[in-house]
């Protein structure tokens, strides 16, 4: 395929900005990671404007903040998908296989999960201060439930069915990655579907809110960035099983899918450790 055929294709199919340069490189022009990031820092000021807008001498409305959290997870989800687009789809099946992008999208995935293991070290550092203090700084909630530890468990699972479907498709056994993506994204919907009802157990029977206390804040704060990472997962596995049911990996060509892999991993083991310092460890005096 001639370069001008692509820039042909280009034009009528994919999605603005930077058509012309995306993805031939890392150094051109493209609005998706400012967009993705506008939508990821939108979601801490809704937090943030949520926080505000309780109590009698509240600063902004009540509502603003999960409108403006509402909104900037959509912006987000957004952003992601025009970034994944342009640097999966259209550069993998369009113009063939580049070992050397490749290498570089898998250290630019390694680069990112440095950057979230450093926002979840800040929360975490957070925890660790107010544990440091007075225990429990509140009245605690019974945390260690079945839910929790049914949940866990569908995580790890979730892991080990994606890890299954990566071999199959690194041997040429379309099936069973099909079949592996589908499980695995099914686990992991079960999994916020479960983190949900944890919430709504939390907050409607016992009344265990983010504005509850100092653990509470830390609570719902590392269990909600862990869910939203979560969907995030469970986006872009959706995303790669669309494409995998279109035929578009095969032995040579998944970069997507070991990308996406080492994402899923990744919120597996902060998941892990969460429940075992946020959870049994609040519980231990």
């Amino acid at each position: 395929m001639s370069l001008e055929e692509h820039d042909d294709h280009g034009h009528g199919g994919h999605h603005l900005p930077a058509v012309e340069d995306w993805p031939r490189g890392f150094g051109e022009a493209s609005w998706w990671p400012f967009v993705t990031a506008l939508g990821g820092a939108g979601i801490y000021v809704g937090a943030a404007l949520y926080i505000m807008g309780q109590g009698e001498s509240s600063i902004v409305g009540p509502m603003l903040g999960p409108g403006v959290t509402v909104g900037s997870i959509g912006l987000f989800l957004v952003g992601i998908y025009g970034w994944l687009y342009h640097a999966f789809v259209v550069h993998f099946w369009d113009r063939g296989i580049d070992h050397h992008s490749e290498t570089k999208l898998r250290w630019g995935m390694i680069a990112f999960l440095g950057s979230e293991l450093a926002t979840f070290g800040a929360v975490f550092t957070y925890y660790f201060f107010i544990r440091a203090g007075t225990w429990p700084p509140q009245e605690l909630p019974p945390l260690t439930s079945s839910l929790v530890i049914a949940n866990t468990a569908l995580l790890v699972a979730s892991s080990f069915t994606l890890h299954w479907a990566h071999v199959a498709i690194r041997n040429e056994d379309r099936r069973n990655f099909i079949l592996g993506l589908a499980v695995t994204l099914l686990l992991g919907v079960v999994f916020i579907g479960g983190q949900v009802l944890e919430y709504y157990e939390f907050i409607i029977g016992k009344g265990f809110t983010l504005t509850s206390g100092i653990y509470s804040s830390a609570f719902f704060g590392l269990t909600g960035l862990h869910g939203l990472h979560v969907t995030l997962g469970a986006v872009i596995l959706g995303i790669v099983f669309v494409r995998a049911l279109l035929g578009q990996y095969s032995a040579e060509r998944h970069v997507s899918v070991s990308t996406a892999s080492m994402y899923w991993h990744f919120v597996d083991v902060v998941w892990v450790f969460l429940v075992v310092v946020l959870y049994v460890g609040a519980e231990v005096a």
